[in-house]
């Protein structure tokens, strides 16, 4: 197995700091990107960050826009989205993208939400701009059990797709509600686990993923071997709002369904005034992670409404014996 191409890659990752001019992105114009841009996958190209985010307009239905940036921060938007609704699975919105790039081949998994049920789809591509949709990769699949979400039919979102095979099979880690995996031989046809195992589900009450655990950007092997998953965790309130913040997993690549440590505290929760107001208020949602220039760099939705950064600079730590004895 290749280890990771990022030798500053461990558990835990960070700390993160939110970037203190977010929103990076707000919305514009008045048609597709008009009310929220949000929730967007990350990839470096060209030493450049590329993001495939999702938008809309009032009417909701979400298309996935591109942007470039040279430093990380600073986008520019290409004027049409790359990804729109077209079919009957996604006709309604083309929603929460993740993205993994395997031998110049661009894998942008989605959710296509068709008024009814969000079925997890696979779009793919050489150059970013031109997708050619491979449909619902899991159309039986209820991601929400064993807790149920009260819906018939099938329901399932969040592909996270590892960059590096194991033993010859790409692994997938999906779900929203609870976290599943799948296999694959040709990054096309998925084979998942059993619906009644899933890998992780809601945490106990009084935590913060009682709600939902949902699968954020494609894991990465850090630099002992093991998988690091980050991932969105939800709390339902009385009233019926709800509260997401964002945790971390490790796994081992000889058992990526058996988690060896988790975060018990969020890496990243609601902050700024956008993280707290918006379409869909008090949510921090994750769906990007790159390396670039010295930096991890993690991008994530504010209230489904802009879009915000996050970095961990190398040789920062979460705790030393200094800070420590400052804070006394």
């Amino acid at each position: 197995m290749t280890l990771s191409p990022f030798p500053h890659a461990e558990f835990p990752l960070g700390p993160f700091t939110p970037y203190a001019g977010n929103p990076i992105m707000r919305p514009q114009g008045d048609t597709w990107e008009s009310a929220s841009v949000y929730n967007p996958a990350a990839i470096v190209k060209d030493d450049r960050v590329v993001l495939l985010y999702r938008a809309h307009a009032a009417d909701i239905v979400s298309h996935v826009g591109l942007a470039t940036s040279a430093d990380g921060i600073h986008f520019d938007r290409h004027p049409e989205p790359v990804l729109s609704p077209s079919e009957d699975y996604d006709e309604f919105g083309c929603e929460d993208p993740r993205i993994t790039e395997i031998d110049g081949t661009y894998y942008l998994t989605y959710s296509g939400w068709d008024h009814t049920s969000a079925q997890l789809c696979l779009a793919t591509s050489t150059d970013l701009l031109t997708w050619t949709k491979h449909g619902p990769l899991f159309p039986e699949f209820n991601t929400f059990l064993p807790v149920g979400n009260g819906l018939p039919g099938p329901w399932s979102k969040a592909g996270g797709i590892l960059p590096v095979p194991i033993d010859g099979r790409y692994l997938m880690y999906f779900g929203e509600g609870s976290i599943w995996y799948a296999w694959s031989e040709d990054l096309i046809h998925w084979t998942p686990c059993s619906n009644d195992e899933p890998i992780m589900t809601p945490t106990p009450p009084g935590t913060f993923g009682s709600f939902l655990v949902e699968v954020g950007p494609p894991p990465i092997i850090t630099n002992n071997g093991l998988i690091l998953l980050l991932h969105n965790a939800a709390v339902k309130n009385d009233d019926g709002s709800v509260y997401y913040s964002c945790g971390q997993l490790l796994f081992s690549p000889a058992e990526p369904s058996k988690i060896l440590a988790q975060m018990n505290t969020p890496w990243l929760e609601p902050q700024a005034y956008e993280d707290k107001h918006g379409l869909v208020s008090n949510v921090t949602f994750v769906e990007g992670l790159v390396f670039f220039h010295g930096a991890w760099l993690a991008y994530y939705g504010q209230s489904d409404s802009t879009l915000g950064l996050a970095t961990y600079t190398i040789g920062e730590t979460y705790w030393t014996p200094g800070a420590a004895a400052a804070v006394r």
